[in-house]
């Protein structure tokens, strides 16, 4: 059966499936803060795009609910044979959510699409140097050196069909502007887009051609944005939805005091900071001094890490709830460095101190760039960041936003000092190494998030020495000096690991991850 064929095939409705299995038909209405901002799985590397289209599409490979690496549209993998990388073994069978058949062919295509510079995502395939298609079915990743992660670092890779993509002018993704990938979808995985208005309401069905075996009885599922914290959770109480996603921590006493509703609590593998501009010459938003950026001298950034109490915010903001990072990644994930657990204390004398060494015993003025809809209390932190750095003579002008419009000013050099939060996608420290602290490098697909471009030519010369030792005790030590020299130069202010806070009706069983992914195929309403 050919694959135009095939397509012809997959007009069951999700109903059949289900009344097959003799589930019963339940339909699950979430909320979250953040609307996915397109529903094409390359174009933007952010947490809210790639939780929601994993319920969509599907990678090689894909994380279970205790966040190991098991197989997807690959069955198995090994590294090859005669030369650096990885063999993946692909399902046979699989078909996309329009009935086309699956193969290696789909893998090359969704790889060249991936990797290409129109890609927010092409840093994952740093290490690649060569794809090849052994057969239908067999797929080879060959890495300039040995790369032991690569399996764990393409999680969130997803297929697209590469007939499907090229027919409707979607061959390349547009990470700042529409193709038909931005509203449309044609994945392998479990659900699929029945409706989407941007902003305000997506409905997913179930894909009846799935290949694995559901362990659901969801069969639609109705997301809604919601903004507003305080309306979130009114929603919520009053019936109009079943789960959201955070809520203010400072309603988890009143959701666990009502009959009928459950909180789950975690915490994110995610490192809340602040960035530079390390490579701006002036600051774009000080009114004080315009022809130099003081934050180009560690001393004054070290200053600014000073003037953080991290104490008080975790008090007034997060109800005891967070976390104190000292690094890019939380203590536990694989390449957390022991030897650097320190972070400059909350010392406002120190941090004017450096100010008046660096030249700037009067302070200045900056811009203070954040979101509003992005992370927990992501406004509040940045107005209480805001007060201390003013302690101190750090004036900030704060500016908040919807992240719909935060990243493209990000990715224009658009600010002076910036909000960020990070999740390693591998779990390993490596992650945030290649895509926040070294150098930008389009070539070599390095760097993508580095958007003050922070750069030590030591750290990018230990990256591709992390990224294929094998031996634990010297991997390990590369990562400490890259530790140590950022911690040293102050290349971001690590502030806190997020706490994870959701909310649901009584009746529904969910799996909370922590990588903050909602996976609807674990979804069971009672």
């Amino acid at each position: 059966m050919t694959r135009r064929n095939l397509r012809n095939s997959a007009l069951l409705g999700s109903a059949l499936a289900f009344c097959a299995m003799g589930v019963s038909a339940e339909t699950l209405r979430w909320a979250s803060t953040t609307d996915p901002q397109t529903m094409d799985p390359h174009a933007v590397n952010s947490a809210p795009v790639l939780s929601f289209l994993n319920n969509v599409y599907e990678g090689l490979v894909r994380r279970g609910q205790d966040m190991s690496i098991e197989p997807s549209l690959a069955v198995s993998w090994e590294p090859l044979e005669d030369e650096n990388g990885w063999r993946f073994n692909l399902r046979e069978g699989v078909t996309f959510q329009d009935g086309a058949a699956f193969t290696a062919e789909d893998v090359m295509f969704s790889y060249q699409r991936a990797s290409d510079e129109a890609a927010d995502v092409r840093s994952w395939f740093a290490p690649v140097s060569d794809v090849r298609v052994v057969d239908d079915f067999t797929i080879d990743f060959v890495t300039t050196a040995p790369n032991p992660l690569f399996p764990d670092s393409i999680a969130n890779f997803m297929i697209l069909d590469k007939d499907w993509a090229e027919s409707n002018d979607a061959a390349l993704p547009a990470r700042d502007a529409e193709n038909f990938a931005t509203m449309n979808v044609n994945g392998t995985g479990p659900f699929t887009v029945a409706s989407r208005d941007p902003g305000v309401r997506t409905t997913l069905v179930p894909h009846d051609g799935w290949w694995d075996d559901a362990q659901h009885n969801v069969t639609e599922a109705v997301f809604t944005p919601i903004g507003n914290s305080a309306t979130g959770l009114a929603a919520l109480l009053s019936g109009e939805i079943d789960f959201i996603q955070p809520i203010p921590l400072q309603d988890v006493e009143q959701v666990e005091g009502r009959d009928g509703f459950k909180v789950l609590e975690g915490e994110e593998t995610r490192v809340i900071m602040f960035g530079f501009g390390h490579e701006h010459d002036t600051l774009l938003y000080s009114s004080d001094v315009t022809d130099a950026n003081p934050f180009t001298d560690p001393r004054v950034r070290l200053a600014a890490a000073h003037a953080i109490d991290i104490a008080s915010i975790d008090r007034v903001l997060f109800r005891g709830k967070i976390e104190p990072a000292n690094q890019l990644v939380p203590a536990g994930i694989s390449g957390y460095s022991e030897a650097n657990q320190d972070r400059p204390a909350y010392d406002p004398d120190r941090a004017r101190e450096l100010l008046a060494e660096a030249g700037y015993p009067d302070g200045f003025s900056f811009g203070l760039k954040c979101t509003n809809d992005r992370y927990i209390n992501d406004e509040a932190l940045c107005r209480a960041a805001a007060s201390m750095f003013a302690a101190v003579g750090l004036n900030a002008e704060l500016s908040t936003g919807p992240v719909r419009d935060y990243w493209p000013q990000l990715r224009e050099d658009d600010f002076d000092m910036y909000l960020l939060g990070w999740s390693p996608g591998t779990f390993d420290m490596e992650h945030p190494i290649r895509f926040l602290m070294h150098s930008q490098d389009d070539e070599k697909k390095l760097g993508s998030w580095n958007f003050g471009n922070y750069s030590n030519a030591r750290v990018d010369e230990l990256l591709p020495q992390i990224q294929q030792e094998i031996d634990p005790a010297t991997r390990q030590a590369m990562i400490d000096e890259v530790v140590a020299i950022t911690q040293e130069e102050v290349a971001y202010i690590p502030l806190y690991t997020q706490p994870l806070i959701w909310a649901a009706k009584d009746n529904v069983d969910l799996t909370q991850r922590a990588d903050n992914f909602f996976m609807l195929r674990w979804v069971t309403v009672n």
